[in-house]
């Protein structure tokens, strides 16, 4: 016999109800915020290509409905530049699709240090992240 604290039963009774009966789209801030805090390790990556440093933001593309800007600077500069995204899919089965291949900001191999992000969420609430390159480098 398997025995479950009431804290699990309910956790699993949670999971059960996350179904098809309350799907969510993951458009909103309140949505996608707990989401992008529990995966902040995955917001950005480094990639060594072609002579070139292609930082992607594929992981934060993914969950963009919830958005409303992503910063970012590189090396100590403040996140103020703006990464253009698609706009949301809304109305389709999967709004946060990424269609497009604006996935990455292009730099000179071994020029980014360190990247760090600002997420403007649609509430307009925002958090930041530094990443160092050894941490997101593929």
């Amino acid at each position: 016999m398997i025995r479950i604290s009431k804290l699990a039963a309910l956790a699993l009774c949670g999971l059960a109800l996350s179904g098809p009966a309350s799907a969510q789209n993951f458009t909103t801030a309140a949505e996608v915020r707990p989401i992008l805090g529990m995966t902040r390790d995955s917001w950005v990556a480094i990639r060594e290509y072609g002579g070139k440093d292609l930082v992607y933001f594929t992981h934060l593309l993914a969950w963009r409905c919830g958005l409303s800007e992503i910063r970012y600077g590189f090396n100590g500069a403040p996140p103020s530049k703006s990464f253009k995204m698609e706009k949301c899919h809304e109305g389709t089965a999967q709004p946060n699709a990424i269609s497009g291949d604006n996935v990455y900001v292009s730099q000179p191999q071994g020029s980014v240090s360190e990247v760090r992000v600002k997420l403007i969420y649609d509430d307009g609430s925002s958090e930041e992240a530094r990443f160092k390159r050894k941490a997101v480098l593929q």
